[in-house]
């Protein structure tokens, strides 16, 4: 470990971002041909040798220039030649000039458009965003994203100063929250979860070739919902840069766990993806029923898994410009494989152990995305994107198979049967489709009036079609002692939870400029607003168990081997009758499932007023916003049913309030403070009990859980030495009432659910943002080329503070709680998922030739974080029967990323993700001497005072695994 943090620290004093540059693009017509397009026609940067021609439709584009003023030169033989002044050309802009010509000549420049917009993908751009803004913003665009290697939003987040992403729950981290104090946009709107267990959906489904850049706003501004606490991740999905694309590309590689540990030749996959599923898609043939005998139950193995993928990217502009389309779709598949160490503790005592838990992952994604947009004319614009992203996950978990597990109560009891031994075998395949449609105008009615809106709608299937769940009793010796364990009916089965989420939502925003004086610098705007949004989720879950009946002898069914099952659960023992179908009980609908309905909707308006004073940019807003959420259950078809609605409905008013004081050119101040509110999910409320493959269950609160409220104050001083450079420092505090927290909940079954543990949080933090430019290329003016490399650094690095007290409010007569999460000799504790110290950097590396070479090293670290919350076992005995946090550790990520562009067309690139492959780890602390303790005195408050024996503390490992090196290999080809 020692060795490991001395090359992260090493690798720290280094880190890059590729030259910023921008360009020029546009058509050039025929006056002499009534305005077709002119192909062939020259078009140069005077004074350069820097130039291109028009294709066939016209249209040209040069790309890679300097920022500076230029004069370009539009030459054709016969025609005359056109010199356009005075075009500016800036950093990570592109930069539209179109062009008619003639035989004639004649041309006046007000004939010529000229414009420039941002390319929303650039470093430079998005820092010149973040220098602009009033609000504390930080952005990476879809060219760092390239340059990193990275392949997902997710993954893009956690290179974001504050981030973190923890491996265990696949949560992101801002600033110490998680996923409940987190909302997440697409192009400004909301979408889905994809999973029951989340609020937020899973970034790693937005591969970068969709992503135009990746923002985090850490302060909340009136203009969006007010759920959130620690900020709002937002997507832009990419439009067309420049006239044309066409590209292709194909890449391969390796998880190095697969091979090393040697399941390549044994890599087990669900016959639900063996048999029935078709390029990521699943199709099942039969019911669950049906699936009991003609479904196989054992896993199929999967020859080569290799991971690889393909994609594709066509996009083109038409009517000068003015429409434009960009189309990409890819399909990639990949395998991970893991084996290590899973417990579950009980106030200290094992419930369930194995040293042998073992995963087989396969991933299968399909991605679509189609944008469209239409430049009416200078005024008015029009956008519309169409998202569909689709994901197959394939998971294979067993444990036990070694002898040592403690899979039950029941394991060890039926030594006499000549089974004393119990395996676990889990097969879950999860089908998610997204689709996700938005329409957004921009309207400039007049000099002082922009008008806004967006209009979404999304649909969500998150389903697991079919999970096969065994656990079995077994002997290694002799071979056929293999029988199933029939105890609570559903130890054998195939399991189907479907959700389906419908959303719309919408947003009409209008800014009025008052006043704009530039020559001083000041400005008053006022922006006013509403929000709508509804999203409604139907949730189902059936189970179809087996048991061996009750007409023949207890454990007479057996097979020869755990990876034969399919000879106890067939046709002939249901036949025979050795078997039966077990059923969850009638829901009030009379069908054998668990259901529940949510819907939430939200209704805002706001008014946000932005003066600018010289040096002093204010923005203050205020939003009214509405919150009912209403969720219906119909739940608990294994035991006893829970049959109930909850009702929950929020109306508050949520200020704002971003001051930045301008003290250059290159340094500014920041002040934010604001109001907000942590909504309950549908899952945090919902009394359905979810059964991890590990065998651990989640379920919601539907009697006590509440929104919590955070108040939130950040200060920052910004530093800008270039248009391509930032240093900057934040120290940002939060309060937050009532905080949400998942735990243990109490009654002896470790079943994990959410409270509000407390009364109080409080985060303060300090973080530190750098990006910085080590070497730079130097002009050959006697070559007109730039030499040298590129090389500059990224560093980021937060460190908190974060405490919560833990609720403990005793009756009158002291004897009992109303409520209490006090644990151990803790009154307080950590928040779930903030870790004391983050940090992440990068190197890149970037040659100036033709064809450059670029290079890049990224690196993150967060240190040990709560994963879940502890928990006391009763009253009067929680100083030594309680279940101890259970804790993340800390560990460091390095991936890195070569690529080379050769004969002009062509790129090749090779990556390394997760290059260290640590041990990932969750730990729990147990009292050793708890027996002793107990003894010591009756009174908690003896136990409790100086008196009372030394404790000692033992920590178990509840977790551990490795995720294994991936080695890829990519081809692009650009037309």
């Amino acid at each position: 470990m020692k060795l490991k943090l001395l090359i992260f620290s090493l690798f720290t004093i280094m880190c890059a971002s590729a030259q910023q540059t921008g360009s020029v693009v546009g058509k050039v017509t025929d006056r002499e041909m009534n305005d077709d397009p002119l192909p062939f026609a020259n078009v140069l940067i005077k004074g350069t040798t820097t130039g291109t021609t028009t294709d066939f439709d016209g249209l040209y584009e040069i790309a890679d220039l300097e920022p500076g003023i230029y004069t370009i030169e539009f030459s054709y033989l016969g025609y005359e030649t056109v010199d356009i002044p005075n075009v500016t050309i800036e950093a990570g802009k592109v930069t539209t000039v179109n062009v008619p010509m003639s035989a004639g000549g004649g041309l006046s420049l007000d004939e010529v458009v000229v414009t420039t917009v941002a390319r929303k993908d650039s470093e430079v751009a998005l820092l010149l965003d973040q220098k602009n803004a009033v609000t504390v913003v930080e952005s990476i665009g879809a060219k760092e994203l390239g340059d990193l290697g990275i392949s997902d939003a997710k993954t893009a987040t956690t290179k974001i100063s504050g981030v973190s992403e923890s491996e265990a729950s696949g949560d992101i981290f801002v600033r110490g929250l998680g996923d409940r104090y987190l909302s997440t946009t697409l192009n400004g709107l909301p979408i889905p979860s994809d999973n029951v267990d989340k609020k937020n959906i899973n970034l790693g489904l937005f591969p970068t070739r969709v992503i135009q850049n990746v923002s985090i706003s850490k302060t909340y501004a009136a203009r969006t919902s007010a759920d959130q606490a620690s900020g709002n991740i937002n997507i832009t999905s990419r439009e067309l840069i420049g006239s044309s694309e066409l590209s292709v590309g194909i890449s391969g590689g390796v998880n190095s766990s697969v091979n090393e540990d040697g399941a390549k030749d044994n890599f087990k996959i669900s016959p639900n993806l063996a048999d029935e599923t078709t390029f990521g898609f699943y199709d099942p043939n039969s019911n669950l029923i049906q699936q009991l005998t003609e479904q196989s139950w054992d896993p199929s193995i999967k020859s080569n898994p290799y991971n690889y993928g393909l994609n594709l990217t066509l996009g083109k502009k038409f009517f000068d410009g003015k429409l434009s389309f960009v189309l990409t779709g890819s399909h990639d598949e990949s395998y991970r494989f893991n084996r290590g160490v899973y417990q579950i503790l009980e106030y200290g005592f094992v419930q369930v152990g194995a040293s042998d838990y073992t995963t087989f992952e396969s991933e299968i994604n399909n991605t679509a995305l189609l944008d469209l947009t239409w430049f009416i004319n200078d005024k008015n614009k029009l956008k519309s994107t169409t998202t569909y992203l689709s994901t197959l996950t394939d998971e294979v978990v067993e444990f036990g198979r070694n002898g040592e597990a403690q899979v039950s109560d029941d394991t060890g009891a039926f030594s006499s049967f000549g089974i004393p031994l119990e395996f676990v075998r889990d097969q879950n395949t999860k089908q998610t489709n997204l689709l996700v449609s938005q329409l957004l105008g921009e309207h400039k009615l007049s000099e002082k009036n922009q008008l806004n809106w967006a209009f979404g709608y999304n649909l969500l299937n998150a389903d697991e079609p079919n999970r096969i769940r065994n656990q079995v009793f077994f002997d290694t010796t002799p071979e056929s002692s293999v029988a199933l364990n029939s105890q609570g009916g559903f130890n054998q089965r195939k399991a189907a939870q479907l959700i389906e989420d419908n959303e719309y939502n919408g947003y009409i925003k209008d800014v009025l400029h008052i006043l704009k004086e530039e020559d001083s610098n000041k400005a008053f705007d006022i922006e006013l607003g509403v929000f709508y949004r509804n999203k409604e989720r139907d949730f189902s879950s059936e189970f179809v168990g087996v048991v061996e009946s009750n007409n023949v002898d207890r454990f007479s069914t057996r097979s020869s081997s755990l990876d034969d099952l399919n000879s106890i659960i067939s046709t002939q023992n249901f036949g025979n009758g050795s078997l039966e179908v077990r059923r969850l009980s009638l829901n009030q609908n009379g069908v054998p499932q668990d259901i529940y309905t949510g819907e939430y909707t939200s209704q805002a308006a706001y008014a946000d007023f932005n003066v600018a004073l010289n040096k002093l940019n204010i923005s203050a807003g205020l939003r009214a916003q509405k919150d009912d959420i209403n969720v219906i259950y119909d739940v608990g078809g294994s035991g006893t049913r829970l049959v109930g609605e909850t009702n929950q409905e929020y109306q508050n008013f949520y200020p704002s309030l971003n001051l930045k004081y301008t003290l250059n050119d290159k340094h500014a101040l920041r002040f934010a403070a604001s109001r907000t509110i942590t909504l309950p999910e549908f899952k945090e409320i919902a009394p359905f009990r979810y059964v991890a493959p590990s065998g651990q269950e989640v379920t919601g609160n539907a009697d006590n859980l509440t929104a919590s409220f955070t108040n939130n104050f950040d200060i920052k001083w910004e530093f800008f030495p270039s248009n391509d450079q930032l240093i900057s420092l934040a120290v940002f505090y939060k309060d937050i009432k009532d905080p949400i927290n998942r735990t243990v909940q109490r009654g002896g079954e470790s079943i994990w659910t959410y409270e509000n543990t407390g009364e109080k949080a409080e985060v303060l933090g300090l973080e530190l943002e750098s990006k910085l430019n080590l070497l730079k290329p130097y002009y050959n003016e006697e070559n007109d080329v730039y030499s040298g490399v590129d090389l500059s650094l990224v560093f980021n690095a937060t460190v908190m503070h974060h405490e919560q007290d833990l609720k403990f409010v005793p009756t009158d007569d002291g004897l009992s709680a109303l409520e209490f999460f006090k644990f151990g000799t803790n009154n307080t504790t950590g928040l779930e998922g903030a870790s004391d110290f983050i940090l992440n950097t990068n190197l890149n590396l970037k040659t100036s030739s033709e064809n450059p070479f670029t290079a890049s090293l990224n690196a993150n670290y967060a240190s040990d974080k709560i994963y879940v919350l502890g928990s006391p076992e009763g009253f009067a005995i929680y100083d030594y029967s309680y279940n101890d946090n259970i804790i993340e550790k800390g560990f460091v990520v390095l991936n890195g990323r070569i690529s080379k562009e050769f004969a002009e067309k062509w790129q090749v690139s090779l990556s390394g993700q997760n290059l260290l492959n640590p041990e990932i780890k969750r730990t729990q602390g147990v009292l050793d001497n708890r027996n002793e303790i107990r003894a010591f005195s009756d009174d908690i408050n003896e136990r409790l005072g100086p008196n009372a024996p030394e404790r000692i503390i033992r920590t178990e490992t509840v977790r551990s695994y490795k995720l294994g090196r991936t080695i890829g290999i990519g081809l692009t080809y650009t037309f």
